[in-house]
């Protein structure tokens, strides 16, 4: 018996990209396939992936160069393989059982990318997932072109944003709903307004989302130089989900400066953020690739495991990298 499975960044983007597919596909087959994810950061999805001849696995925003092996063992096995994302990809092979769609365009998102590849037939999924994604005028852009009037825009922009922050923890465990039954619950919308005009699920996140954030605007920068920010969050739940939307809330702040935000991790050590402005002469992505876990893209990147003694290391380098003069 042949299977469909959809491995999705558990963020904005992974699942509005991941509901666009779902809606446009089947009823009968997608209401039985199989969902790998997990939080944000969590992102070596397609190794958990097990096909054979015939299966077909959806990959959706997340880095082809991190899920280069798995993609090249299910394609082994017989499997077929579409890919779509916007973070970089290495290099990516050519077999006839494998789709790319992959643009890192700055102006782009995985949502977006897969509106484009439906024909645009899912707008209002797609300009969640862009507002989730921090791309706001991209998601004003769509949301116009999808027929849908300021308040309602407004209205989908706070969904992206509670959808995004739900995906930010340290470990499943750290979430106040994990993706995989957010992307349940999501599935029967076409609507996202009736998602969030009716689904508890969404009012449990964005409560969560306000509480949350009301206590991260309140920490105070560790260090701080023209051009380059640093906060150093607690070891406590609310901080680990707090840290992506924070960063994006501080990049918007402090428009003209690199921000980064690192959060303490239950063991001790810690995972980092880092937002830089459009035209910074250097990317996030290729800033954190310095690091071992580091990677993401051009404006937002991060690193998912900065042992605790490399801190001051990680400080000094990234107020030299991005202080102005």
């Amino acid at each position: 018996m042949t299977s469909l499975t959809y491995a999705f960044n558990g963020d904005a983007d992974g699942l509005c990209a991941l509901q666009q597919l779902r809606l446009a596909g089947a009823p009968a087959d997608e209401q039985f396939a199989v969902l790998v994810t997990g939080v944000k950061r969590d992102i070596a999805l397609v190794d958990r992936v097990r096909g054979q001849s015939g299966d077909a696995c959806t990959v959706l925003d997340v880095s082809f160069d991190v899920n280069r092996a798995g993609v090249l063992s299910l394609l082994g096995a017989g499997a077929r393989v579409r890919y779509f994302d916007h973070h970089f990809a290495g290099e990516v092979p050519q077999h006839a059982n494998l789709e790319v769609y992959i643009d890192p365009s700055p102006t782009l998102c995985t949502s977006l990318i897969v509106n484009r590849y439906l024909g645009k037939r899912l707008g209002a999924w797609a300009v969640v997932g862009a507002f989730g994604d921090s791309l706001v005028d991209e998601g004003r852009v769509a949301a116009q072109a999808t027929g849908l009037d300021p308040a309602a825009a407004d209205q989908l922009q706070q969904l992206g944003l509670a959808l995004n922050y739900n995906a930010y923890g340290e470990s499943i465990a750290d979430l106040h709903v994990p993706p995989s039954e957010l992307a349940q619950e999501m599935f029967p919308f076409a609507n996202p307004l009736d998602f969030v005009a009716t689904s508890p699920t969404y009012r449990r996140v964005a409560d969560g989302f306000r509480e949350d954030m009301a206590l991260a605007h309140g920490i105070q920068p560790l260090r701080k130089a023209p051009g380059a920010i640093l906060f150093v969050l607690p070891d406590a739940p609310w901080a680990r989900r707090a840290s992506g939307t924070l960063a994006n809330d501080l990049a918007k702040a402090h428009s003209g400066s690199a921000v980064a935000i690192v959060s303490r991790k239950t063991g001790g050590d810690y995972l980092v953020s880092v937002r830089v402005p459009r035209d910074s002469a250097v990317s996030a992505e290729s800033f954190c690739r310095r690091f071992p876990t580091g990677g993401g893209r051009r404006t937002a990147a991060g690193i998912n495991h900065l042992p605790s003694s490399e801190l001051d290391v990680f400080a000094g380098a990234f107020e030299v990298q991005f202080r102005t003069p």
